[in-house]
């Protein structure tokens, strides 16, 4: 059924002129490099017979562009047009690789959305949400959907390393509100650590949010929508010998993935049935990873990326290997999907 599907929707496209595809990357986080990381897989694997492509990179100081032929162009901050003293390029559609700010905090996809242009993430209200972990959370609990205790501070507020110790407990986890990759993330186990974890981590965001540390099997769930359904990719369990799946664990290879994860089929399904409802409930768009601790067989959702890494070791392709599709189809298929969700085909 995969395959007929596929061999459907490429032979569409075919039928139509190449559409410009930014692949869009980079950012004002510490995610950027990352992010480079990221977009430069999707633009090498994107099928050159169905798109023309563009890598966008994007930092504080400039957004430029690169294509096949290594022309270059300056991206325009009003409109997203690529030009050079030769050629103004107008784009068909974005292929949203921004980890981070600008890209995942909807602020690029207001942009977008001004400019009609379609995406392949969320739209800017549902990136901005998932964003913000404090704000993300509150609004699942209302769902009914299990998280960690909690407890919030704000850059300025006076630190009570007792009231906090008696919300959350220890150990605790120190996170930064508005980050990924788990930069601004501190394990604390003991209560001289707590205040010190809390200043470092402002570095990174002024709103931190403060959860008690959940004991159980740690999950990555990739969900995305294709094939006009919400498809969820297979589970993925992490381990790793560090205090938790922190930057060294994600990309410095000191952690066990292993895809599909080896799990009873009670957890299987409430893991999918789960990551399902929040897709659909918080409209959610493209591909989006979600991470849980399943403790006493209930999931607790940690948080919910709405661009997850594309890097060579990052979870979603492992998922997407295991699924039986190539990088190139898949990513194809998320495009196809993009132009159907806007009406452009």
């Amino acid at each position: 059924m995969v395959a007929l599907k596929c061999y459907t929707f490429v032979k569409e496209l075919k039928t139509m002129s190449k559409k410009k595809v930014g692949v869009v990357c980079g950012g004002s986080s510490s995610e950027h490099q990352i992010s480079l990381q990221s977009g430069t897989t999707v633009f090498t694997h994107l099928d050159r017979e169905l798109w023309e492509v563009y890598l966008i990179v994007l930092t504080k100081e400039s957004w430029t562009a690169t294509d096949d032929a290594t022309n270059t162009y300056t991206v325009s901050r009003g409109d997203f047009s690529l030009h050079n003293s030769d050629t103004l390029v107008r784009l068909d559609l974005i292929f949203n690789l921004v980890h981070g700010t600008i890209g995942e905090n909807g602020q690029l996809a207001a942009i977008w959305e001004l400019m009609d242009i379609p995406f392949s993430s969320c739209d800017s209200y549902s990136a901005a949400l998932t964003f913000n972990k404090r704000d993300c959370l509150s609004v699942l609990r209302e769902w009914q959907i299990p998280t960690a205790n909690h407890f919030t501070v704000d850059q300025g507020d006076i630190l009570d390393a007792n009231a906090i110790i008696t919300k959350v407990g220890l150990p605790c986890f120190v996170k930064a509100n508005r980050a990924g990759s788990s930069f601004g993330v501190y394990k604390v186990s003991r209560k001289e650590d707590l205040i010190p974890s809390i200043e470092k981590a402002f570095a990174e965001d002024s709103q931190i949010l403060i959860e008690s540390a959940l004991n159980g099997r740690e999950f990555s769930v990739g969900v995305v929508a294709f094939d006009n359904e919400i498809q969820v990719l297979p589970i993925t369990e992490i381990t790793t010998e560090n205090d938790f799946f922190d930057y060294a664990a994600k990309y410095e290879g000191q952690s066990e993935e292993i895809t599909p994860a080896v799990i009873s089929e009670d957890w299987e399904k409430s893991l999918i049935d789960l990551s399902r409802k929040i897709y659909a409930k918080m409209g959610l768009k493209g591909i989006v990873r979600s991470e849980y601790i399943v403790v006493e067989n209930v999931p607790h959702l940690l948080e919910i990326n709405s661009v997850p890494g594309m890097t060579a070791k990052s979870i979603v392709p492992q998922q997407v290997e295991a699924l039986g599709l190539g990088l190139s189809e898949f990513f194809t298929k998320i495009l196809f999907q993009t132009l159907l969700h806007h009406k452009t085909i």
